[in-house]
């Protein structure tokens, strides 16, 4: 066959293929071989899940699972959780699931992956089957580059979605579940599910859904301790050692103050008992994920016993917590899903995290677990940064809220001009000029506390999760006071090349400025990670031994050609320190001389000179009409409201 005739057949059988079979791997339809979940009870009965969680030292955990399945039962279709809320894109460890074996009647059963969707799979039953047991290991990542560390030698942190496979085509809240946990000898686990019954080192809890199950983990550890918050709510911490868990009385009581400013903001909650379940290591890896009666959150490890040492470490806990109502109990219609395997739309993270974000600032000041001027320093921190993004120019906010999902929260070359998850910070600049315009138009008489109460507050009734759409909050603004509420999303949510999103703090009475010293959040976060961030001077941040972590698109450290992962050997003539640094570019201030850096990048060594005599520069909010102004509308927002 000649080329002619070769191009006129390919063309002939290409017309005659199905569309399906150009899809491009991984880009397929959804697997037809899955049924879709409906809301109806998995009629095999009530799932056995049990895990032996005593292998510490090799990070393991060895799981049995009793899936019943109902007579005549002849294929069954099992699933691993991929689309978990709180995550926001498609996070489950699936390649940490190893060894997988199935058995019925004590016999191996064969099963095979759906070439479509990799989480699944088939398995075709033997006549008479009445129950599918599996054998598998979760394996925990043991250093940070394999994944998230689960376990440690002194405590673990279990998540089920993790060490678990559920049934298709069921919703999973239809989904009955008994499980039970081994640990190792002497430790004591701490978890919001209910009737704990132990035997030795092994318990168990009552029979739950698999959607409570998943949002009830689990934090276990040698060293723990519990303290009591008032209204139903306990903090529990596991330590890397026990002397970590000393908590003074006055600390305490700012806890006891966040619990009780969240209830007077947000007001009845849909929890019976809320666990505060707490890391103080940093040997397990570090998180911040909401649920609706427990909140998992990392600390440092000396968090408690140096409280003010570490005032900038204790944000996560208001942030998780206001999550309880706005994201668990209430929730996007489109980040709501039967199951964990249908894909969430993220268009209104904006307000599931972007007002959660503003919420924890807010509440972090009111009861003091983090001091007026760590929160001040934060917000001029990530508001000025904003303003120095170029990404802001090409990229919306609501498109940032696509960002979890295709890009997987992975570091990025260029991340000021591609953009990240800014749906949470600028989402929350957007919510505080939200709140200032509330307040002017009613006198200050109302604001967005009134706003948190009417939506998010628990209604009797309804249990979780109750959905909500844009026009939903749009109504509740409009209620709260009549604005053009839709215009005002549109114009700062949808639209990009907005102006620097300074607006809410200078309503609120505030501006951002530059100084030659770094404000106290800047100042603590760099001290801890013993770092060097001049990104509003030349542009990039830098680790101790002068590596760049990051450079700012089109700063003058990347107009000379410095990139991440370069490293700094010397900066005029001198061997690279922070300090050595600070010093060069202050004394550029006002000067034609460029500061002289010697690069290495690979097996290159250049001598770059570096154009830039703006001096030390670290972003500060401060009060306009200076220190002697009254109260500013900042102020009040983050003044207490308890009594």
């Amino acid at each position: 066959m000649n080329s002619l005739k070769a191009t006129a057949g390919a063309v002939l059988v290409a017309l005659a293929l199905p569309a399906a079979a150009f899809a491009a791997p991984g880009a397929a339809a959804p697997s037809p071989e899955i049924p879709q979940p409906a809301d109806t009870a998995w009629p095999g009965g009530t799932i056995a899940l049990d895990i032996d969680a005593s292998d510490v030292r090799r990070g393991l955990y060895r799981v049995t699972e009793t899936i019943p399945v109902a007579p005549g039962t002849q294929r069954l279709t099992l699933l691993f959780p991929q689309w978990l809320p709180g995550k926001h894109g498609p996070r489950g460890p699936l390649a940490e699931l190893v060894d997988l074996r199935f058995m019925v009647n004590g016999k191996p059963v064969t099963w095979r992956r759906d070439p479509f969707e990799v989480y699944a799979f088939h398995l075709d039953l033997p006549e008479g089957a009445r129950e599918v047991v599996a054998n598998f290991i979760h394996t925990s990542p043991l250093q940070s580059d394999e994944g998230r560390i689960t376990m440690t030698p002194e405590m673990l942190n279990l998540q089920w979605e993790k060490m678990s496979l559920y049934p298709a085509g069921h919703a999973v809240s239809k989904i009955r579940v008994r499980p039970s946990v081994t640990l190792p000898k002497g430790w004591t686990p701490a978890v919001a599910l209910e009737g704990e019954a132990r035997s030795g080192d092994r318990y168990a809890w009552a029979e739950t859904d698999y959607e409570r199950l998943v949002d009830s983990p689990i934090f276990a550890g040698a060293h723990l301790r519990s303290w009591d918050l008032g209204h139903s709510v306990m903090l529990s911490a596991v330590a890397d050692s026990p002397e970590l868990l000393s908590l003074a009385a006055s600390d305490q009581a700012k806890l006891k103050a966040l619990v009780d400013e969240t209830l007077l903001v947000f007001g009845k909650p849909a929890f019976e008992r809320y666990e505060f379940l707490v890391a103080l290591s940093d040997r397990i890896g570090g998180i911040g994920l909401e649920h609706l009666r427990s909140s998992e959150n990392q600390l440092e490890p000396n968090n408690f016993v140096k409280w003010s040492d570490f005032d900038w470490d204790r944000n996560v806990l208001g942030h998780e917590f206001v999550h309880s109502w706005n994201g668990k109990y209430r929730r996007p219609a489109t980040l709501w899903t039967p199951d964990y395997r249908t894909p969430m739309e993220d268009s209104l993270l904006w307000v599931y995290e972007g007002q959660t974000q503003l919420w924890g600032l807010v509440l972090a000041a009111r009861s003091g677990t983090q001091s007026k001027d760590i929160v001040l320093g934060a917000i001029a921190q990530r508001a000025a940064a904003l303003a120095d993004s170029p990404g802001r120019a090409w990229r919306s906010v609501e498109d940032t809220t696509y960002d979890p999902v295709f890009a997987a929260r992975k570091p990025k070359p260029y991340a000021s001009l591609a953009r990240g998850e800014d749906y949470y910070w600028e989402g929350a600049l957007v919510w505080l000029e939200a709140d200032q315009i509330i307040r002017e138009g009613t006198g200050g008489k109302r604001g967005l506390d009134d706003f948190a109460r009417a939506f998010f507050s628990y209604r009797e009734g309804t249990r979780p999760t109750l959905r909500y759409t844009r026009d939903d909050v749009v109504r509740t603004l409009g209620e709260i006071y009549p604005y053009d509420w839709a215009g005002f999303l549109t114009a700062r949510i949808d639209a990009s090349g907005r102006p620097a999103p300074y607006a809410g703090i200078e309503k609120a009475g505030y501006r951002v400025v530059f100084r030659d010293e770094p404000n106290p959040y800047d100042k603590a976060t760099m001290a801890q990670r013993n770092s060097l961030s001049l990104w509003h001077s030349l542009g990039l941040s830098l680790s101790s031994d002068g590596t760049v972590s990051s450079v700012r698109w089109d700063s003058p450290a990347f107009a000379a050609g410095i990139v991440s992962g370069a490293k700094i050997l010397a900066v005029n003539t001198q061997t690279y320190s922070a300090e050595a640094m600070k010093r060069a570019i202050a004394g550029a201030a006002g000067r034609k001389t460029a500061i002289e850096l010697i690069v290495q990048r690979g097996n290159s060594v250049l001598t770059i000179p570096v154009d830039y005599h703006g001096g030390l520069r670290w972003p500060w909010l401060e009060k306009i009409g200076g220190k002697q102004a009254g109260e500013a509308g900042l102020d009040k927002l983050l003044s207490p409201r308890r009594p």
